[in-house]
């Protein structure tokens, strides 16, 4: 097996995308990987894959709610479910992408801290007043976050990354790919495991 990096694709309204964020460094820090992330928009996604989100079917929402906080608890990782939910995201993975452009680790710290400002916090990513306050919080100067996700380029970049991940096949989030195996959700870290630890099975 070689030691390419995890593909990590996540979505900031995605409460599985938050939760998994909280694991998969670790994960992949003991078998000797490293994570590459990938912020995408799963409306995108799911109209690729003539999909509807879970919490959008009434007779899915209200597992689907429970579910998500019962799976913070077994993976120890705090949540409190924001409303609104969901939101649009595209303006936080828009910085997203400018700050990867500049520096890898710090798109990920940002990816992190915006993550848990919604889902622990409450902030709403999708106001731009709130998220700019985010960005001035993360270290952004004043400014400088509405500047980015304004920019037709950050906006072309996000367009691309969600037509990259759909072409590899990509049709929720959290979505990993691990030496060119899919795995869909949360819930496949055993199974991600094993295959890190002993290869194909």
């Amino acid at each position: 097996m070689g030691r390419t990096p995890i593909a990590f694709y996540f979505d900031f309204s995605s409460p599985y995308s938050y939760i998994a964020s909280e694991w998969i460094g670790a994960l992949a820090a003991r078998h000797g990987r490293t994570v590459r992330w990938h912020a995408i928009l799963l409306g995108a996604t799911f109209q690729a894959a003539e999909l509807k989100s879970p919490v959008s079917h009434p007779i899915k929402r209200e597992y689907a709610m429970l579910d998500f906080e019962r799976s913070a608890r077994f993976a120890g990782v705090p949540l409190t479910m924001p409303q609104p939910f969901p939101i649009a995201t595209q303006n936080a993975a828009r910085l997203f992408w400018w700050l990867d452009a500049q520096n890898e680790s710090r798109a990920i710290a940002w990816a992190r801290h915006a993550l848990r400002a919604y889902f622990t916090r409450g902030v709403n990513l999708n106001d731009p007043p709130a998220l700019a306050a985010l960005s001035q919080e993360f270290g952004l100067l004043q400014g400088e976050g509405e500047a980015v996700w304004s920019d037709p380029v950050w906006k072309d970049k996000l367009k691309q990354a969600n037509e990259q991940a759909i072409a590899a096949g990509v049709f929720g989030a959290p979505f990993f790919v691990i030496d060119g195996e899919p795995f869909w959700g949360n819930d496949r870290r055993a199974q991600m495991e094993r295959w890190l630890e002993k290869g194909p099975f």
